[in-house]
C-alpha cells in the first residue's frame, strides 16, 4: 500500500487557513461547536459538543488517527480573528487507487453561508487534485442529511447512489449517500467555487470567476 508524505499542510485563502489540527485548537473549537445541530449527524461521536470531557474525547480521536497516518485531520481557521472555527478531514485513504474522502466538515453556526465552507473545500480539494494527484475525492452524509447533500450537490459533485444500512449508528442504522468529483471534473468545480466566493464578495476570486 502506498503513503502520502506531507498529506496535510498549512493552506491559506481570503476567509479562512486550514492548518493540521493541533491541541492548542481545542478550547476554539470546543466554543465554535457547542451546538447540537452542528453534531446531530457526526454519529462517531454523538453529543460530543455537551461536555468539554466528550469534546476531547473527538479531539483525541481526530489526532490520534493523525498521528497514525490513517486520516488527515484540520482545523478551520477564520483568518481576520485567527481562531479556530471548525474541522475537517482527509479520510478513506487509498493511495494506490489514488483516491481519498473529504469528510467530518463542520462549522460553527455564525459561520454559516458566509463562504467559509466553500473556501474550505476549494483548499482542500485543490490540494488532492493538484499537489496529491488524486484521480477521484468521495463525499459522504447520512442520506438524512439535507443540509450536507446540498452542499454537495452545490459543488457540483456527483451523487452515487445510496448505500443502505450502511454504517450502525446509536439507534439503529445509517443510509449513506455517495457523492464525488473526479480528476476530469475538477476544473469545473474549481470555477464553480470561485464563482460562489465571489457571490460572496471575496475580491480575490472576483476576477478568476469572469
Amino acid at each position: 500500500m502506498g503513503t502520502w508524505p506531507q498529506l496535510t499542510g498549512r493552506m491559506e485563502g481570503e476567509l479562512v487557513v486550514v492548518e493540521p489540527l493541533a491541541r492548542e485548537h481545542e478550547e476554539d473549537l470546543f466554543a465554535a461547536g457547542h451546538d447540537l445541530e452542528m453534531w446531530r449527524y457526526l454519529t462517531s461521536f454523538p453529543n460530543a459538543y455537551e461536555t468539554r470531557e466528550r469534546f476531547h474525547g473527538w479531539m483525541e480521536e481526530a489526532l490520534a488517527a493523525s498521528a497514525a497516518g490513517t486520516e488527515g485531520a484540520w482545523a478551520i481557521i477564520n483568518r481576520p480573528s485567527g481562531r479556530a472555527i471548525g474541522s475537517t478531514r482527509y479520510l478513506a485513504l487509498r493511495p494506490e487507487h489514488h483516491s481519498l474522502e473529504i469528510g467530518w466538515t463542520w462549522l460553527g453556526r455564525p459561520w454559516w453561508r458566509t463562504g467559509a465552507n466553500v473556501e474550505t473545500k476549494l483548499l482542500l480539494f485543490r490540494r488532492a487534485f493538484e499537489q496529491l494527484g488524486c484521480e477521484r475525492v468521495e463525499l459522504k452524509t447520512n442520506a438524512r442529511n439535507d443540509r450536507s447533500r446540498a452542499a454537495m450537490e452545490a459543488l457540483p459533485a456527483q451523487f452515487e447512489g445510496i448505500h443502505r444500512r450502511h454504517t450502525k449508528i446509536p439507534g439503529g442504522w445509517r443510509d449513506t449517500a455517495w457523492y464525488s468529483v473526479i480528476a476530469p471534473e475538477w476544473p469545473q468545480v474549481r470555477a464553480a467555487l470561485h464563482e460562489r466566493l465571489a457571490r460572496h464578495g471575496v475580491a480575490g476570486y472576483a476576477a478568476e470567476s469572469r
